[in-house]
């Protein structure tokens, strides 16, 4: 099992000359936990890139322009495609994660770190 992501396996993975590119922090710790989850043998990256494509193809032929700028809500939809069918969490479980972030954003003053419940 490889340890590090074959990024070339990795469909359409934003990159510069340093490697992956983010726009934003959430982008960055999504990619690392499925990087984390993968290095754990959750999935293996030949089943991450394939579950990544499944879902740009349905986001593009749902109407997304294929941008770039929502590369990353595919790959969290990915991962958390992966989670459930890997009995890991339940929907229901994303979903009181999902909404608990949004709560803590919305209580948290612009600028300072977003800290959900437990």
């Amino acid at each position: 099992m490889s340890t590090r992501p074959a990024l070339s396996e990795l469909p359409d993975l934003p990159c510069d000359a340093e490697g992956p590119v983010f726009g934003a922090p959430w982008e960055a710790q999504a990619f690392a936990m499925a990087v984390a989850l993968q290095q754990k043998g959750l999935f293996s990256w030949t089943e991450w890139a394939d579950a990544l494509s499944t879902e740009i193809r349905h986001a593009q032929a749902h109407g997304d322009p294929d941008t770039g700028e929502t590369y990353y809500r595919h790959w969290l939809r990915a991962l958390e495609r992966l989670v459930v069918e890997k009995g890991v969490a339940t929907p229901g479980r994303l979903a009181e994660r999902a909404a608990a972030w949004n709560r803590a954003a919305l209580e948290t003053p612009h600028g300072r770190p977003i800290v959900p419940p437990a």
